[in-house]
């Protein structure tokens, strides 16, 4: 087992801001990060793999492991529910493996107050007429769901004051890159150098 604690990253958008697209071509390219798997009560949608996507149960599961303690951070979004195991991120954490939470702004406000040193980053569209577009495009939902959603994100997009870094997803290998400058910049940081060569150190200041 790794010496070196893996960094939490909380990252969170708005619905159609491109978020689920970055985060998976991140971690395609940078094998020492690791999507955390949240539990959720809304159905599968197509192409979604359970235990990959999402550990998906009813509301009676979800409900027992709230009272018996099991999450992180959980979180009502629309009619459904979310919540982080607490138990599977530590242990991935204590791997060394670098781990993201996607999560809304009111799971990373409950995560920030248990775990001050993760790290957060909030993923903006680059207009809301792009966003519209991208809802739209998806052709899962109807009009009705369309127009909740977008008065959702208005609401949700007030609170990336709350967050550390700030990535607006224009142009996506730019936003891509910006991504992976987050990652790279906190993996540099003295305090994560200073446990992951430890050996070295020690030894050019004998």
């Amino acid at each position: 087992m790794s010496t070196t604690s893996g960094t939490l990253y909380i990252i969170s958008a708005p619905s159609g801001a491109g978020k689920s697209s970055l985060v998976n071509a991140l971690i395609e390219s940078e094998p020492h990060i690791r999507v955390s798997v949240s539990h959720t009560t809304r159905a599968m949608r197509p192409g979604e793999v359970d235990g990959v996507h999402y550990h998906f149960v009813d509301h009676a599961q979800f409900t027992a492991m709230l009272e018996q303690g099991e999450f992180l951070e959980h979180a009502q979004v629309f009619d459904n529910f979310y919540g982080t195991s607490q138990r599977a991120l530590e242990k991935t954490l204590a791997e060394g493996i670098d781990l993201i939470l996607e999560i809304d702004w009111q799971g990373a406000q409950q995560v920030r107050k248990l775990m001050p040193l993760a790290k957060s980053i909030f993923i903006l569209p680059p207009t809301r007429e792009a966003l519209r577009h991208r809802l739209t495009n998806r052709g899962q939902d109807s009009g009705e769901i369309i127009e909740r959603r977008m008065r959702e994100a208005v609401s949700e997009m007030s609170h990336y004051v709350e967050y550390d870094y700030l990535v607006i997803n224009d142009d996506f290998s730019h936003a891509l890159s910006d991504l992976k400058a987050v990652f790279r910049a906190n993996q540099l940081l003295q305090s994560a150098q200073h446990q992951r060569h430890a050996g070295l150190l020690s030894e050019l200041l004998a």
